[in-house]
């Protein structure tokens, strides 16, 4: 049957509006972290070369959180995602010789994956939950040599329910304060004398987020006397790399949180 020309025309144009959708799909779908966007505060698009392959790849730790959802509509292992940690990537691979992966990958705390990402950051893991068998699987991680940077987390109620998550792990573990002569300190710069790292919504305040007061450099140790956690305490070292390139946050900041996790992972790396 022959068609008449204006169902030609809106044959032609329903078919043009169909490839823009599905084009416009496939570029969403592109996006490596795409599936976890929903639950990250500041997702951003991926690098030119966010497909290559490098040396050291950042895990970010996805975990579950009775808060989920309930922080800006985002979920609590997603604060600073995935804006702050492909700044911070960025900045190992420029400041350093470490060959960075340029992009991030989200290791869910039930993942084998996490054996193959010996550096992690795990962010507001004050109100963080995990399952006996996912802390079983990161004792297994930390036994094999894997390391972890936490961050942003305030107050006693927060510090204690991390401390639960890490007991669930090692019944007897503490935490100490990390002194200046740290040797996680001076691996690649002088961290003698630090500053905290404010979150952008009270750094130009009184830098107190929640009630913690007192910020702390503290970590956990095996029993080689290896750091296998790396506790940023009443501190928010992940705005230091999320806001690295906004002018209204203080660079004296962003330098130090840039700084220190640059430290954490050369150290993590050789000892």
């Amino acid at each position: 049957m022959r068609l008449s020309i204006r169902h030609r025309v809106i044959i032609g144009v329903v078919l043009l509006l169909s490839a823009i959708a599905s084009l416009g799909f496939g570029q969403y779908r592109t996006r490596i972290s795409a599936r976890y966007e929903g639950e990250m505060q500041d997702p951003v698009e991926d690098p030119p070369d966010a497909y290559r392959k490098g040396e050291f790849a950042l895990g970010r730790l996805r975990y579950r959180s009775p808060y989920d959802r309930g922080f800006g509509g985002y979920s609590r292992w997603g604060i600073d995602a995935n804006k702050g940690d492909r700044l911070f990537i960025g900045l190992l691979h420029r400041l350093t010789r470490v060959d960075a992966q340029p992009v991030e990958t989200i290791i869910d705390a039930s993942d084998d994956n996490m054996f193959n990402h010996p550096w992690m950051v795990a962010i507001s893991v004050g109100d963080w939950k995990l399952a006996p068998s996912e802390a079983a699987r990161m004792r297994d991680y930390f036994d094999r040599g894997g390391f972890l940077f936490v961050d942003d987390f305030h107050n006693d109620r927060e510090w204690a329910n991390f401390m639960a998550g890490i007991h669930m792990m090692y019944p007897a573990a503490a935490a100490r304060e990390l002194t200046d002569d740290e040797p996680a300190f001076h691996v690649l710069y002088d961290l003698s004398h630090r500053i905290r790292v404010s979150g952008a919504n009270v750094v130009h305040g009184s830098g107190i987020e929640r009630g913690g007061i007192s910020p702390h450099w503290r970590g956990v140790f095996d029993s080689n006397d290896r750091m296998i956690i790396a506790i940023s305490f009443n501190q928010d070292v992940g705005d230091g790399w999320e806001f690295a390139d906004d002018p209204d946050y203080p660079e004296r900041q962003s330098s130090e949180g840039i700084r220190i996790g640059i430290n954490y992972a050369i150290y993590a790396m050789t000892h």
